[in-house]
């Protein structure tokens, strides 16, 4: 009988990671940022900390908790050179204030990954390997790249994206603009034709993809929760009005 009982046990404990990966959320979100060198430190603070202050937003959290599972899961990566991409918050469910303040106290706390190169491509190829590592199933597979500058670092970035694409998986964008007297490599951070068209051209695509601009690093934390709103509630073309 003993030895029946410790089969079931260990029986148990084998199917516990296969029971936890069939387990539904509303959306399986993969947050992208990159940390390139023309993220400077004060940027990228401003970056880490604008991306707390969203993902803790009421408004947020209300649009993360409305699905039928009443959750989502997020990842949260970094990325600059190709090669060089960093899980800095691995997959985590959000489905009340609770769990977003843990993941925004653990984002602000972690250190920076590194700095380089600009691989778009390479964010999105790494973002895709995580969805589909993802111990959480949902029919809604999103990454959402953030990026001060064009891909100049790996394959093409519209490879990739293709290839997301045929997944199922949807690619939006949160642009920061720089000023020209601002950037050391102005051709990098203000390519012909400007940087939101160079993302809406040839990063974003899918189901409702669309791309928000942050005119500066300080204005990252209010776009982005305008649009984490956007994506999380699948509303295309929705005008969401932020208080400053």
């Amino acid at each position: 009988m003993r030895r029946r009982v410790a089969l079931l046990g260990l029986a148990l404990m084998l199917l516990a990671p296969a029971a936890r990966a069939a387990e539904p959320v509303d959306m399986l979100l993969v947050l992208a940022a990159d940390v390139s060198r023309s993220v400077t430190e004060p940027k990228f603070k401003l970056q880490r900390e604008g991306a707390a202050a969203a993902i803790t937003h009421p408004d947020v959290i209300r649009a993360m908790t409305s699905g039928p599972h009443r959750r989502i899961a997020v990842c949260f990566i970094e990325w600059a050179t190709a090669g060089m991409q960093n899980i800095v918050i691995d997959w985590m469910v959000i489905g009340d204030g609770a769990s977003a303040r843990s993941f925004g106290d653990r984002l602000v706390e972690a250190p920076r990954s590194f700095a380089g190169s600009t691989s778009i491509s390479g964010a999105i190829d790494f973002a895709v390997s995580r969805l589909e590592q993802a111990p959480f199933r949902s029919e809604r597979r999103v990454i959402d790249i953030s990026g001060d500058g064009h891909n100049n670092s790996g394959r093409l970035v519209t490879e990739a994206r293709d290839e997301a694409l045929a997944k199922g998986i949807v690619i939006n964008a949160l642009v920061i603009l720089t000023p020209p007297e601002e950037s050391f490599r102005p051709q990098h951070t203000n390519p012909p034709g400007g940087l939101e068209n160079y993302f809406k051209d040839n990063v974003i695509g899918g189901d409702g993809a669309f791309t928000l601009v942050a005119r500066g690093h300080e204005t990252f934390g209010r776009v982005l929760t305008k649009k984490l709103i956007q994506e999380v509630a699948f509303v295309p073309g929705l005008e969401i009005a932020i208080a400053r």
